[in-house]
């Protein structure tokens, strides 16, 4: 099996499952519980927290555990909202965005707030003067996606943050990190967003488990009340095996960075170049600057599923586009806002990679990816 979905979600490392099946068989008592098991039992929470702390170089008491990136993107968003409704009523985001604060902030448009969008490229590079123009006094809220799931395009959070707050100094802004954390080099004392979102089965974690990070002092309702867990932000039992293999992960993430950064950017260069030799007519989606594990790419007159289903059989799996807009029947909103041809759009595919991934893998890959292509183009006349 190849598998090239890994923006999807990702294959738990083995000490990452290892750690859960002894967590789930050691670890059942519950962390809220008075006695000397729940306490042990929080200890290793607490642990874990540190560890993915350490990873994105914060505070661990200003980290939140919960089900996923989705649910962290509607906690910061819903709250952000909430806390400064009363300053204005508009909010500010990209076409790109990942589902869940596309839809998040749709909802709200029923209660006369103003979703504006900014520009972007063909490449998903944000137009940065056009984000600055829209910024006012009555600007609340700005929600920015670091790396696109997508495209792989990295955005210029930390530069857009400072000027954004030079011009609005009570916007709150939220970062989408959900395929930024463990993938490039996150530094959110550096970066100084108010919130950031992240998810554990896209760093080689479980799914299921995620977290949120609000900024020191940061206080917003929670979208669910009841026994007080995680200092009231996200109550309900803790998923402690979950968020021991989220921690092991992100400890794994952090010791293996720099040799998987170097890795995943030759296997993607490789990638590229046996695609350059092999097949004709596609263009590359994912700029320069850009995840090391992300490709987009279109390949003129071919039907991007269909090429999908063929790969299949070989089992070797790809994605047309992010699994959590691939179901619908809409058109790609990404390849509707960075422009791209007619000609080439409905042939697109991303290609992600992670640490397993093989120049082997990318061999067998192209080998059978140049047949079908020919094929199915042989078909499509």
């Amino acid at each position: 099996m190849i598998y090239l979905d890994n923006c999807a979600t990702t294959k738990p490392r083995k000490e990452v499952i290892d750690l859960m099946c002894k967590s789930l068989e050691d670890d059942f008592a519950n962390p809220s519980s008075l006695h000397t098991f729940g306490q042990i039992v929080e200890n290793k929470v607490d642990k874990a927290r540190e560890a993915l702390s350490n990873l994105l170089n914060i505070n661990s008491d200003n980290l939140y555990f919960t089900s996923g990136g989705t649910e962290s993107n509607n906690i910061a968003l819903n709250g952000f909202i909430n806390k400064n409704k009363h300053l204005g009523n508009e909010i500010i985001t990209t076409p790109i965005e990942h589902s869940s604060v596309i839809e998040k902030l749709k909802s709200y448009e029923k209660q006369a707030f103003k979703i504006i969008t900014c520009k972007v490229d063909k490449n998903g590079n944000i137009d940065l003067d056009d984000l600055y123009s829209k910024i006012n006094e009555n600007t609340i809220l700005i929600s920015l996606i670091h790396v696109n799931n997508e495209l792989g395009t990295i955005a210029p959070v930390k530069e857009i943050i400072k000027k954004a707050k030079s011009i609005n100094k009570n916007i709150l802004i939220h970062v989408d990190g959900v395929q930024s954390c463990g993938k490039i080099s996150v530094d959110l004392k550096d970066i100084d967003c108010d919130s950031y979102s992240m998810s554990g089965h896209k760093i080689y974690g479980p799914k299921g488990i995620g977290a949120l990070y609000l900024k020191e002092g940061l206080v917003i309702d929670s979208l669910t009340k009841g026994g007080g867990q995680e200092k009231n932000l996200r109550s309900g039992t803790e998923n402690v095996p979950a968020i021991i293999g989220l921690g092991k992960a992100a400890e794994l993430m952090g010791k293996n960075f720099a040799k998987e950064q170097e890795h995943s950017k030759m296997i993607k260069e490789y990638l590229k170049e046996k695609i350059s030799q092999n097949i004709d007519d596609f263009i590359i989606n994912t700029p320069e600057n850009s995840s090391n594990y992300v490709l987009s790419i279109s390949f003129k007159s071919i039907r991007g599923e269909v090429l999908l289903h063929y790969l299949e059989q070989d089992e070797i799996y790809i994605s047309t586009a992010s699994a959590c807009s691939s179901n619908g029947t809409d058109k790609n909103r990404v390849l509707d806002a960075i422009n791209i041809d007619k000609a080439y759009e409905d042939g697109t595919i991303r290609i992600c990679t992670s640490y397993e991934t093989s120049k082997d893998d990318i061999d067998k890959f192209v080998e059978k990816l140049k047949i079908y292509v020919e094929e199915i183009r042989s078909i499509m006349g």
